[in-house]
């Protein structure tokens, strides 16, 4: 069986590992951490990044520093996974789900500002595949309004939007090093603050609500618990292994970016011949070769393909099943307006291998996929 997902080692990782020990610091906040931080400011232009043991975490810490009341809004997409919603519902908040966009099942932003109530706090963009959301037109409807805008950019490593590296664009960004992920560490993700004003804060919530950071850095003679917060740093050997990913970030980006072209080009005459839809990528985007997905004529024919490619030894996934039909979504949140695309995209898309080593396996996955496509009909 051909996986679905395959994690790339580097093959410094272990290496890194074994510094980490010699240097006796296991926790969070040693070497390799301070160098993950400089990298991810150097590269997103950040004023703060922040390590955390997961995106989740840096999402819960962003609804944190929102100060979020019970019963304040934040408007999303149903279209994305759990954390989005639930680090918001934690802090008391409804999430307000709005349809996504019919060519890149982005949070359509015509729809959001007639989602806006005297409840409305903040919009937590979603940037799926690794495709950035409109954000001057979100980020214009921020403004108007007093609104922060939290971008879950889990998916967005190394993509950018007129130029500008996702995550920052908003006040907040969080970012995901999962296995699943371009740039991984396992478990991991991290925090971005585009000013000062978050992140001198989100490094209190992220030591338990201490200012023992500050302590290290001898701006206080001792440290004590100055807000809330919990721990969400993660460990160094996480550290360490996320260190050796980032010094090969260009290169993984390039890699995976040319796998998802050979992609695009085989499923370019299926497309053709109105067997499938081809993702969209708008001309301001660039994007990261996260995943690559197809949308199929209908959930009868995807479920089809699935089971035949698997039949066949490739494994092939769809994605989320949409936050507003979920039993926990039904009781904490609400919908704004008809989800059409949101329902109806996702019964119809499904995502192929895609990971750094899958070359030598795609002409099986194409012939696998072509013969599929052909049964389909």
């Amino acid at each position: 069986m051909i996986p679905f997902n395959k994690p790339f080692m580097t093959g410094r990782e272990l290496w890194h590992i074994a510094q980490a020990h010699a240097n006796g610091h296991l926790s969070g906040d040693g070497q390799f951490t301070k160098r993950s931080h400089a990298w991810l400011e150097q590269r997103t232009g950040a004023q703060r990044a922040l390590l955390t043991h997961s995106c989740t975490a840096a999402l819960e810490m962003a609804a944190l520093l929102l100060d979020l009341q019970p019963g304040d809004e934040v408007i999303m997409p149903s279209y994305t996974f759990v954390s989005t919603a639930n680090a918001f519902v934690l802090r008391g908040a409804v999430p307000v789900f709005v349809d996504v966009r019919e060519d890149t099942l982005n949070l359509d932003e015509r729809l959001v500002e007639a989602a806006i109530t005297p409840r409305t706090r903040a919009i937590c963009v979603v940037h799926y595949a690794g495709v950035a959301c409109e954000m001057d037109t979100l980020m214009d409807i921020a403004a108007r309004h007093g609104l922060v805008v939290v971008e879950d950019a889990a998916q967005a490593i190394m993509s950018t939007y007129r130029g500008r590296p996702l995550g920052t664009i908003g006040e907040l960004g969080a970012l995901s090093f999962h296995e699943t992920k371009n740039i991984i560490s396992g478990e991991g993700g991290a925090l971005l603050c585009r000013d000062a004003r978050f992140g001198e804060r989100a490094e209190i919530l992220r030591e338990k609500g201490t200012n023992r950071s500050r302590f290290f850095r001898g701006q206080v003679d001792k440290y004590t618990w100055v807000d809330v917060g919990s721990s969400f740093l993660p460990g160094e050997i996480t550290a360490a292994f996320l260190c050796a990913q980032i010094e090969e970030a260009e290169q993984i980006t390039a890699r995976r970016l040319a796998i998802w072209e050979r992609y695009h080009q085989w499923a370019e005459p299926h497309e053709k011949a109105g067997r499938l839809r081809r993702p969209v990528v708008p001309t301001d985007c660039e994007h990261n070769a996260h995943m690559y997905y197809m949308l199929l004529p209908d959930l009868e024919t995807r479920t089809r393909f699935i089971a035949e490619m698997k039949a066949r030894g490739v494994q092939t996934v769809f994605h989320y099943i949409p936050l507003h039909s979920a039993p926990a979504g039904r009781q904490t949140a609400r919908s704004h307006g008809e989800l059409r695309n949101t329902d109806t995209l996702s019964e119809r898309l499904v995502r192929m291998p895609l990971w750094i080593g899958v070359e030598e396996h795609l002409p099986e996955i194409f012939a696998a996929a072509d013969q599929t496509l052909g049964a389909s009909e």
